[in-house]
């Protein structure tokens, strides 16, 4: 079992962080969602280390215990990952970046080329606002609620996520299927099961153990500019979406696979947003190759 170790930036910041799998394996580092904390799911972690990679995963500001850094970017991110990487000794690494994670993972391919050797996006969420696209159509009515506050700003979006973090601060394997029922289509309903639904309630409740920063500023960081190009990004980038997806509407991953340079589209018309795990295994190998 992975634990916890946390690494102090040049300014004073905490971040926390958590190394799984062989120890000198090339690096995968995972970024996870929004709301979430650094994890070490066993559906990455165990096909990571069968390709030799060692999975590096950590809690963006406000998150656990990683210091809150209000008004951060996702562009911010990258000095966070550097910090990370050099505390974990990795000099290059490939990311794989899930739902609010892929926007980082992004960050980190156009801003790092010189570490990061690729990038794959799992149900990541496109910019706002992505011309050609209805930003909103298909999402539960739980985001709904969350983006239209996000857009309104801190007065509205405060209040509304301490309510879901007061749900989320208890909750656990048996309830996070309840907890998150507004955003589950039924293929994704059926994954939130046995272990994985309890390494889920975990991360979540770790991260709103701390507050809402990092839920806040995660939202908040999405609907502005992103802070780098997405056609400037030169490293090869794999984009993964499921048409069954209502936390990220399908089409946010079919819009990033039309902006970024090159990339590749894996798209699936029977998959979610958590049944996507199943296809891990091929999401890896294509990564690691």
């Amino acid at each position: 079992m992975a634990t916890f170790e946390t690494v102090t930036t040049a300014d004073g910041a905490v971040l926390e962080y958590l190394v799984s799998g062989p120890p000198d394996g090339r690096t995968l580092l995972f970024q996870p969602g929004t709301p979430n904390s650094g994890a070490a799911f066993r559906a990455i972690v165990e096909p990571a280390a069968e390709l030799g990679l060692r999975t590096v995963s950590y809690s963006r500001p406000g998150y656990g215990q990683s210091t809150p850094r209000p008004g951060r970017s996702v562009a911010d991110a990258v000095a966070d990952i550097e910090v990370v990487l050099d505390a974990v000794g990795a000099q290059e690494f490939v990311t794989l970046g899930w739902s609010g994670g892929g926007p980082h993972a992004l960050a980190a391919g156009a801003l790092l080329p010189e570490r990061c050797r690729a990038v794959a996006v799992l149900a990541g969420v496109a910019p706002y606002p992505a011309p050609g696209i209805d930003w909103f159509t298909g999402m539960g009515e739980g985001n709904l609620e969350e983006f239209g506050a996000a857009l309104a700003g801190p007065a509205e979006l405060d209040p509304l996520l301490e309510s879901f973090a007061a749900e989320l601060a208890t909750v656990t394997g048996e309830g996070v299927t309840e907890a998150m029922a507004s955003v589950l289509s039924p293929v994704d309903r059926a994954a939130l099961t046995g272990e994985f639904a309890e390494e889920m309630a975990a991360a979540l409740r770790r991260a709103v153990s701390s507050g809402i920063a990092g839920w806040r500023d995660d939202d908040l960081a999405f609907v502005q500019d992103w802070g780098f190009d997405l056609n400037k990004i030169s490293v090869p980038v794999d984009i993964w979406q499921g048409r069954q997806d209502r936390m990220v509407p399908f089409e946010h991953g079919q819009w990033l696979a039309a902006a970024v340079p090159n990339a590749q589209a894996h798209l699936f018309a029977t998959e979610g947003h958590l049944s996507m795990l199943s296809q891990m295994p091929a999401l890896l190998a294509e990564l690691a190759g």
